[in-house]
């Protein structure tokens, strides 16, 4: 039985050709020697450069929609700080009538209040010089 089995010498060489073998029928199968695989190489191609086209333009349309809506925000943030800059000058000037107003009153208040002792004064010396006038 020895005999009919092949040495190690023999599978090795059966075992490298049939690996050849496959090696050259998966080559004649590849797509690459079949008819069209240009055309189909290069529509996948096409294809390849249309998709980085689009991600590039809606890359690109996200990055102007969040550059406007940071512009926007800017802007109204510029409105706040106007209208927070524009109350607080009016509450100044409302608070400067105020005062003012306030100021007014107190030196009417005390012209008043001179005129007032000024005529008590006037009354007093009359009656000062009416008592003189009556020892003499």
């Amino acid at each position: 039985m020895k005999n009919n089995e092949p040495s190690l010498a023999e599978r090795m060489s059966t075992s490298k050709k049939a690996k050849q073998a496959q090696l050259e029928k998966a080559r004649a199968m590849a797509s690459a020697n079949a008819p069209g695989s240009a055309e189909r190489q290069s529509a996948r191609q096409a294809a390849d450069v249309a998709r980085k086209a689009r991600i590039a333009e809606r890359k690109a349309a996200k990055t102007r929609e969040t550059e406007k809506r940071a512009a926007e925000e800017a802007a109204h943030a510029a409105a706040r700080e106007a209208e927070r800059i524009q109350a607080k000058l009016d509450e100044e000037a409302s608070a400067a009538q105020r005062k003012a107003a306030q100021e007014a009153e107190l030196a009417e208040t005390q012209r008043r209040k001179l005129a007032l002792e000024a005529e008590q004064k006037a009354a007093r010396d009359l009656r000062y010089a009416a008592r003189k006038a009556r020892k003499r």
